[in-house]
């Protein structure tokens, strides 16, 4: 006989067709077949019920200077209303995560607020702690900037080697921001393609390759266009991401001087973003790259001084959701890129529907819905999938417990995860 358990889904499609109850305790999966008794059951029969989302990349913004493009809270509960129960935050944070006091200011401000699981990650800069933010217990280390965005300053090619060297040397995980910028009037998206392009972005890519150490593991952010993704796989221990919006979005869809789609790497032309459509099964990694700026931001500068980044974090699951719907991508290549690779390269415990998985769960309807920016809960209050379809989850689970119901939240088990260098009290 089974146990009393906290939470029981019942009649879970899986996605090899069986059906099947699912049994949660302690804030994991203790059974997968026929449940036995709580007081909470959840019929899944009417959903599609996905382990809970890692994105990878974000920006949650907050502290004093950036606060009203998002906190933890609005942001998380973004993540949280878009199926994702765990984010990584990057430090390119105002201050720069760069030693051990920084981080600590920055997970007191997430532990705090967020709403889901976290982990942050510790900045690569001339003046960063390595071994004192992996002991504080950073979950890796970048986006490395291997070319200036916004709120990242770039580091040369000797640095980065350096930089490696000492990553490596503890074992921990590497990401990096890899591209060209060539010099010039960045005043359209056309001429933000061309500064940025990606024949740029792959040969940043190749100097990358070629200087890291091969028992480096090394993570590539947001890769934008096939011809990046062509040199990935020439190395072993690498891995790499692809955004949402360079595959849902092109520059034909906006206008020249549309601030609202400028971003690093620029969005690609439509041609280019059907044949990142093409690369879908070489792809290890989804995540949003959530990096939000109120519109006012976006709109009310010359180009040229516009911010680069979009809000995602929300969206990402739904619009890959309504995919799945449309029958053009299968729901196990989803899960493998949104859940269980991404926890496999950051090192982290994984949610899922077997003994011993996270307890964290999303059920989202079997129909999709038009994106509204009015729906949302980031800061940023917009969004560049405005009247898109998508699919958003009416239940979300994280650790057993039910954190998000048809528009509510409550707080439940989510927890920061540590990096596996972490040191109790030896931070410092």
């Amino acid at each position: 006989m089974l146990p009393c358990c906290d939470l029981i889904l019942k009649n879970l499609l899986m996605p090899d067709g069986l059906i099947s109850d699912i049994s949660i305790n302690d804030g994991y999966v203790i059974h997968s077949g026929l449940s036995e008794k709580s007081e909470k059951v959840i019929d899944c029969s009417d959903y599609i019920c996905l382990p809970g989302a890692v994105d990878m990349h974000v920006h949650m913004r907050g502290g004093q200077k950036q606060s009203h493009k998002e906190t933890w809270e609005s942001g998380s509960k973004s993540a949280v209303a878009g199926g994702v129960t765990t984010v990584v935050d990057q430090p390119n944070t105002i201050p720069s995560i760069t030693n051990a006091e920084t981080f600590t200011d920055r997970l007191n401000e997430a532990k705090k607020a967020a709403f889901c699981n976290f982990g942050i990650n510790g900045g690569v800069q001339h003046d960063s702690r390595i071994d004192e933010m992996y002991r504080a217990g950073a979950l890796a280390f970048g986006e490395t900037f291997f070319a200036e965005s916004s709120y990242g300053s770039a580091v040369d090619a000797q640095f980065l080697k350096e930089s490696f060297l000492k990553i490596s040397k503890i074992n921990a995980l590497a990401t990096i921001h890899a591209e060209t910028v060539l010099e010039g009037v960045d005043d359209s998206l056309f001429n933000h393609d061309i500064l940025r392009s990606q024949q740029g972005e792959a040969e940043a890519v190749d100097l990358v390759l070629k200087t890291a150490p091969s028992d480096l593991k090394l993570h590539f952010c947001h890769l934008s266009s096939p011809l990046s993704i062509e040199r990935i796989h020439k190395r072993s221990n690498t891995t790499f991401e692809v955004m949402p919006h360079h595959l849902f979005l092109s520059t034909e869809m906006f206008g020249e001087k549309d601030g609202k789609a400028k971003v690093n790497p620029p969005l690609r032309h439509e041609r280019t973003r059907q044949q990142l459509w093409e690369k879908w099964n070489d792809i290890d990694v989804i995540a949003s790259d959530h990096a939000p700026h109120t519109l006012s931001e976006k709109t009310s500068y010359e180009f040229h001084s516009v911010p680069s980044g979009l809000p995602g974090v929300e969206t990402m699951m739904p619009l890959l959701m309504a995919m799945v719907i449309e029958k053009k991508i299968s729901l196990n290549s989803l899960i493998q890129k949104t859940v269980y690779n991404p926890s496999r390269i950051l090192g982290i415990e994984s949610s899922g529907y077997i003994k011993g998985c996270k307890g964290d769960f999303a059920l989202y309807p079997k129909k999709t819905a038009k994106i509204k920016a009015d729906l949302l809960h980031s800061h940023a209050g917009w969004t560049p999938y405005e009247g898109m379809q998508g699919v958003f989850p009416d239940i979300v689970i994280i650790g057993g417990d039910i954190v998000y119901d048809k528009g509510e939240f409550y707080r439940g088990s989510g927890r920061w995860i540590k990096g596996k260098g972490y040191i109790a009290n030896k931070s410092k």
